[in-house]
């Protein structure tokens, strides 16, 4: 059993940038994929960015060239680093870890919320 504990969420101008993280209770052994997902009102959620455990990286579209996700290993830390927000990257973002079990296996944040306005 694992927790995903998610902070950094706020309120930025357009333009402006904010850095996520996200905390797992434990450490992380197995094969695993950390991910960040944002759902914002009225859509489906929606997969942003991941990292595998041996540091591979993909990014939707939509972000790639302004976000970065990185992990900090001994940590256990996830971190989603945004730039150049724009108002339709508002959403409620959740850390995901899906992970090697006897089967894959789900670990969810509780979701912080990001508001790109002025």
């Amino acid at each position: 059993q694992v927790q995903l504990v998610e902070s950094g969420g706020g309120l930025v101008q357009p333009g402006g940038s904010l850095t996520l993280s996200c905390t797992a209770s434990r450490n992380i052994f197995r094969i695993n994929t950390m991910n960040w997902y944002r759902q914002a009102p009225g859509k489906e959620r929606e997969l942003v960015a991941s990292v595998t455990n041996a540091g591979s990286t993909n990014y939707a579209d939509s972000v790639k060239d302004r976000f970065t996700i990185s992990r900090d290993s001994a940590k256990n830390t996830v971190f989603l680093r945004m730039n150049s927000l724009k108002p339709e990257d508002t959403a409620v973002y959740y850390c995901n870890l899906h992970i090697m079990g006897s089967g894959w296996y789900d670990y969810w944040g509780q979701g912080t919320q990001v508001t790109v306005s002025s």
